[in-house]
């Protein structure tokens, strides 16, 4: 069978911080693609604001690197189990894959999550054992692990031959042994291992054309561009051709530009052919997984299965008293053509009406997902209401069942006993315990979903920053049975609007932690702390001191108030109980009730225990 041995498509898969955006960008250093005067910065690919703060990856991104004859075209993907459906139509676009494992920490939730999907798609696999360098690191019995995962998910006889390369990404380094002294300053060992490991293209340029859309962008001047693979044929400048939509029609365009990719750059081309990794524009309405396709024989390829989203959150148009103060973009209208247009390039994402007028369910990946598309809307001027997180239940042979999700945790061992009964609590079930050396002990857990929210920063509280926690989805079982999960403290919810003051906010901080500080605008219904108890309490976070003529007795001294906690916004979401919101603006994320009138809230709430009783 004819190939096109002068092209190499691979991508890059890990769990999240083990190096994958590191890697790349050293390969695009030490490979014939920069310009001698040119250099980049750290993981260059990671061009988004939030990717570069939060130090994730969250979009998928390709890029090219030349290595004498072959161009190997890289696709860099997110590591963060909430941004699977990046990972997966990324596998339909590729070859091979280089499975990137830290040699400290070894096989995580995530690396079983990618490689899964690598070896369901039948793969050629290349492992590389990466911060070879790092004090702790257990080359020898990280190759084991990632051994034994191959086996445990299936792999055939040719994916457990895989070839094994050694690495420091951050060094620049590589080599083909274990021991970190034989390191030397060059990538190497990993182009060589590259072309001669993972199989070139197949060359039937000669065929009617098929080209798979996987990603999408949007530019200003050509319009909508859809990223894929040329699996079949040709496809040029000036083409008329079909596109074969998702529901089964079909719909004819012309080709107004080609781009293909060589290092950090798009760069514009006039024809590709199979086995070619393109962006392709003129396309006003196409979708992910959708064929473009000679008009002449128009033949669809297989669609891209994408997992469901397992969470699901309300978005509502901001209704408080501090709405339109913040932020240029609150209208119903707007709200809803921006949560329409990311579902053009978040397959993961699903945006549903509800019967509450500006309101809709989004449903996604995790907590991380929807928060992230959260932040996105902030920064872009927009305000937002949010409600709790919810799971998505399924009905599955009759039975309703709920997402459950492998929990691994690293801590020290002192605080084994504190996880366990907190795990416990949230009807987690211990798969597996082992003693990891130097104090730290590894956790394993099957978990439904629902108990896990909200619990991130607990844990962080109960290991004392010590603890790394990492969870995926895992399966779908039937529900838990009479438990519901969720905040066991109250709020402290202020009374009327004003500025909050000092000496008001002296006599609340006895009765729980504080949200806010002195100075801060509040309104009626607005949550300033968390309760110690499991109450709500309503309070006066405005009062000032009374002004008299007369001095108090003692030394005069300085009114001050602790600290208050200054939530983020995934923390704010995951403080929310069933009847509050999460008001979020371009500067602000506060916490409200639904209800803000005092008197009307309390009526609801004796309701809502009355009917509590009766059941």
């Amino acid at each position: 069978m004819k190939t096109r041995d002068d092209i190499r498509n691979i991508a890059i898969i890990a769990h999240v911080d083990h190096g994958k955006t590191t890697l790349v960008n050293e390969m695009l250093k030490q490979s014939d693609t920069l310009a001698e005067h040119m250099t980049i910065g750290d993981r260059a690919l990671d061009s988004n604001a939030i990717e570069k703060e939060r130090g994730i990856t969250i979009l998928s991104k390709n890029t090219a690197v030349k290595y004498g004859d072959t161009t190997i075209n890289i696709v860099d993907t997110p590591g963060h189990a909430d941004f699977g459906g990046e990972v997966e139509r990324i596998m339909k676009m590729v070859d091979g894959v280089l499975l990137i494992v830290d040699a400290f920490e070894g096989t995580m939730p995530q690396t079983r999550f990618v490689l899964k999907k690598a070896l369901e798609q039948h793969l050629v696999p290349i492992v590389v054992i990466n911060k070879i360098d790092r004090p702790g690191a257990r080359p020898e019995e990280v190759v084991d692990e990632v051994l034994e995962l191959f086996i445990d998910l299936g792999a055939d006889e040719s994916q457990l031959e895989f070839p094994i390369v050694y690495a420091s990404a951050l060094n620049g380094t590589s080599s083909y042994s274990d021991d970190p002294a034989d390191q030397e300053h060059t990538m190497q060992p990993l182009f060589d291992t590259i072309v001669k490991t993972i199989p070139a293209p197949i060359d039937n340029t000669d065929e009617p054309l098929q080209f798979q859309v996987s990603m999408l962008d949007y530019n200003d001047y050509v319009g909508r561009i859809g990223i894929g693979r040329v699996f079949r044929g040709t496809i040029s400048v000036g083409d008329n051709v079909s596109v074969l939509k998702l529901d089964g029609t079909k719909k004819n365009f012309r080709v107004t530009k080609l781009f293909g990719f060589f290092g950090l750059k798009r760069v514009e081309v006039q024809t590709a052919k199979a086995g070619d990794l393109i962006a392709v524009s003129g396309m006003d309405d196409i979708y992910v997984g959708e064929t473009v396709a000679d008009a002449n024989t128009p033949e669809a390829l297989p669609v891209l299965r994408i997992d469901p989203p397992t969470l699901q959150m309300m978005f509502l148009q901001n209704d408080s008293p501090f709405a339109g103060r913040e932020g240029d973009k609150v209208t119903a209208r707007k709200l809803e053509d921006y949560l329409r247009s990311k579902l053009q390039t978040d397959v993961s994402l699903r945006v549903d009406d509800t019967d509450q007028a500006g309101a809709w369910m989004v449903s996604g990946r995790g907590e991380l997902h929807l928060s992230i598309l959260v932040e996105e809307m902030r920064r872009a001027g927009f305000e937002l209401q949010l409600g709790r997180p919810e799971v998505i239940y399924r009905e599955i042979d009759g039975q309703t069942c709920e997402p459950f999700e492998e929990v691994q945790i690293d801590t020290p061992e002192q605080y084994t006993g504190t996880i366990i009964d907190a795990m416990s609590k949230r009807k987690g079930e211990m798969q597996n315990m082992e003693n990891e050396g130097n104090g730290q002990t590894r956790m394993t857990f099957l978990a439904p979903s629902r108990g896990l929210i909200g619990y991130s920063t607990e844990f962080l509280s109960s290991t004392g920053g010590y603890g790394i926690m990492n969870h995926t989805f895992e399966k779908y079982l039937p529900v838990v049975k009479n438990w519901e999960p969720g905040r066991i403290t109250g709020a402290l919810v202020s009374i009327n609007a004003g500025q909050a003051t000092t000496y008001s906010l002296q006599s609340i901080e006895d009765r729980g932690q504080l949200f806010i500080d002195a100075g801060v605008e509040v309104y009626e219904g607005m949550i300033v702390g968390e309760n110690s108890r499991d109450n709500d309490i309503a309070v006066n976070a405005t009062k000032g001191k009374n002004l008299t003529n007369t001095r108090a007795a003692g030394k005069d001294h300085a009114a001050a108030i602790k600290t208050p906690k200054n939530l983020s916004l995934e923390e704010s979401i995951e403080f929310l109980n069933d009847d509050e919101l999460c008001e979020v603006t371009p500067t602000s994320v506060r916490l409200r009730k639904k209800i803000l009138n005092t008197g009307e809230r309390q009526k609801a709430d004796k309701r809502r225990k009355m009917a509590k009783d009766i059941d």
